[in-house]
Order: C-alpha cells, then structure tokens, then sequence
C-alpha cells in the first residue's frame, strides 16, 4: 500500500507502518507547504492510495468524493510519535474490513 504521512505528523512514524507498505511523508516528496487542493492532486497523481492527517478540517475543505484515495483522520491527544503509533494498527484494522469511504476517523 502507498501512504503519505502529512507534515504535521512526526517524521519517524513512517516506520511504524512495516517494510510492506512504502510510506513516504509530504517532506520525503518535497511537498512542504503545499495548499491541501495542490497536494491531494500530487497525492492522485502519484498514486497514494492513504493519506494520514491530524487535521480535522480537511474533510471539510476540499471536495473529497471524487478523489480515489482514502484519508485518515487520527484523532489524539497530541501528535507525537509515542502517542499516534499506537493509531497504526487501528488504521490497517479499518482499511482491512474494505468499504472503505473518502475520510475515516481512527481513535
């Protein structure tokens, strides 16, 4: 599975994901600052099929429906690598009952 971290998620969660998935964070793909219509077109474009956020506006920002990938909003206390790693096998969890929908919210 291709995944994208955004960039305000620790840089080293993308290790916490296993070697049979190829993550890459916004940074890796030299996407910093990129405006979130922008860089879901780049994340279409270069066939992420999962991208992970903290930003609980996103959803409500762009026009997701059309888009053929998943976004996964993590919902935690804070945004450390300590605390969201222990989101990482809720998120394979979801995406593996299938019926996957635009945004999923993982707690």
């Amino acid at each position: 599975m291709k995944i994208l971290l955004d960039e305000s998620l620790p840089r080293k969660l993308k290790y916490d994901f296993g070697e049979e998935h190829e993550v890459r964070t916004v940074r890796d793909m030299l996407w910093l600052g990129k405006k979130n219509g922008e860089l879901l077109k780049l994340m279409t474009d270069n066939n992420f099929e999962l991208f992970i956020t903290v930003d609980r506006n996103l959803p409500y920002q762009q026009n997701l429906q059309r888009l053929p990938l998943t976004i996964i909003v993590l919902r935690a206390k804070n945004n450390t690598r300590q605390t969201l790693k222990i989101l990482v096998p809720k998120i394979f969890l979801r995406v593996s009952e299938g019926n996957l929908q635009n945004v999923i919210e993982v707690s």
